[in-house]
């Protein structure tokens, strides 16, 4: 019984260290395998099948009293059910693919308010959507575009400044 416990309590420090020690395992044995095992050696798999197995053989152990023969085959099978679903509860999460990061080029076209006054051919600061969110940007033009303002955005100039031209109506 002890040792079965023993077993379950090294796997839940074995999750905890794959918090802290992430793709550390990975990195060791994936140049040498050559990908073999696909993610099956990672710290949270290996975690999953070690605290089954021992938490597993326990209870069986306890509640059975059939014998370690048995508890152990009880807990590799239980072991084996933890790996996978932690294998594919990974994969799912390391395969979410999301949009693309929106970049400065995705701004042109798009419409705005002047926040800041922007004089002739100097600076103020206008205020853009980007993926969905309220950015404020630099803002230069070629005329004097007063607060609160339409603009559209003609150019990026750099990551935090664009070139606006008011909206006529």
């Amino acid at each position: 019984m002890g040792l079965f416990l023993g077993l379950g309590i090294a796997g839940i420090v074995l999750l905890v260290a794959s918090l802290a020690l992430d793709g550390v395992l990975e990195g060791m044995f994936d140049g040498a395998l050559g990908g073999l095992f696909d993610g099956w050696l990672s710290l949270p798999v290996v975690a999953g099948f070690v605290s089954m197995l021992g938490f597993t053989g326990a209870i069986v152990l306890g509640a059975t009293g059939t014998g370690a023969g048995v508890a152990t085959a009880a807990g590799v099978l239980a072991g084996f059910g933890a790996a996978w679903l932690t294998w594919k509860l990974s994969r799912s999460l390391m395969d979410d693919r999301g949009t693309a990061a929106p970049r400065e080029d995705d701004l042109v076209g798009s419409a705005g308010s002047v926040v800041t006054a922007i004089p002739a051919d100097g600076y103020g600061e206008v205020l853009l959507r980007l993926a969905g969110q309220p950015v404020k940007f630099a803002a230069r033009s070629a005329v004097p575009v007063q607060r609160g303002a339409e603009v559209w955005v003609e150019a990026a100039l750099s990551a935090g400044s664009v070139r606006v031209r008011p909206v006529e109506r």
